[in-house]
């Protein structure tokens, strides 16, 4: 149940901090930066509880890669919608009349944007979290929350930057995406995700084989 909560709680500060920053707070570098940053430092705080997931792609690509338990896969992803959902919620209630357009973002772009970000943030994951060449680091929390910092400021005006389904839910609940676009994140972000963890397995054999204690992020 620890992980689980954890999950929630990573993931609901990340949601928060995305609404609260893009609805009616600062712009230009201000949102990615409070975005990679916050990221950042839930994964300090739990990666040694949950593995600091925060997003269903990411911990597809860590079960892909054999580094979460098939019975967790499903529990984590409960956690961190509701985590987005519950955040969408908070922002809601704090940003209170002020106007939110949402983006309509031009499908291809979009869809191909979310895909190859949302794999870059979890072979990322995956390269300095999971694996025995990186183990025991310090860095692994900053060079995840970095990866999302550079592809909300790669992308972000292209699809809107989510790399994560749990975000893409709570932005679509702040009314800052349409429902109507929600298939893209999904599809993509879990496709990303999913082809990380197989990348990586294929270029890392040796590095396969789960070890008994392991530290997993993002």
């Amino acid at each position: 149940m620890e992980k689980y909560l954890t999950e929630l709680i990573g993931t609901f500060f990340l949601v928060l901090t995305i609404g609260c920053t893009v609805i009616g707070g600062g712009a230009g570098v201000i949102p990615p930066l409070a975005i990679g940053s916050v990221l950042m430092v839930m994964i300090f705080a739990g990666g040694h509880i949950s593995g600091g997931h925060y997003n269903p792609a990411v911990t597809l690509g860590v079960w892909i890669r054999g580094r979460c338990d098939t019975k967790d896969v499903l529990p984590y992803w409960i956690a961190q919608v509701i985590g987005g959902i519950a955040a969408a919620m908070v922002v809601s209630f704090l940003r209170q009349g002020v106007p939110v357009k949402a983006m309509m973002p031009a499908v291809g772009p979009a869809f191909v944007a979310e895909f190859l970000f949302t794999f870059a943030l979890v072979y990322v994951v995956v390269n300095v979290a999971t694996s025995k060449g990186t183990s025991g680091n310090s860095f692994y929390g900053l060079a995840i929350g970095f990866t999302v910092l550079a592809g909300a400021f790669a992308v972000g005006d292209i699809s809107g930057g989510a790399f994560n389904p749990a975000v893409a839910v709570g932005i679509t609940l702040m009314g800052l995406s349409s429902w109507s676009n929600i298939w893209i994140f999904l599809i993509a972000n879990l496709l990303g995700g999913a082809a990380a963890g197989f990348v990586f397995n294929n270029l890392s054999i040796d590095d396969k084989e789960p070890e008994a204690v392991v530290k997993t992020a993002s």
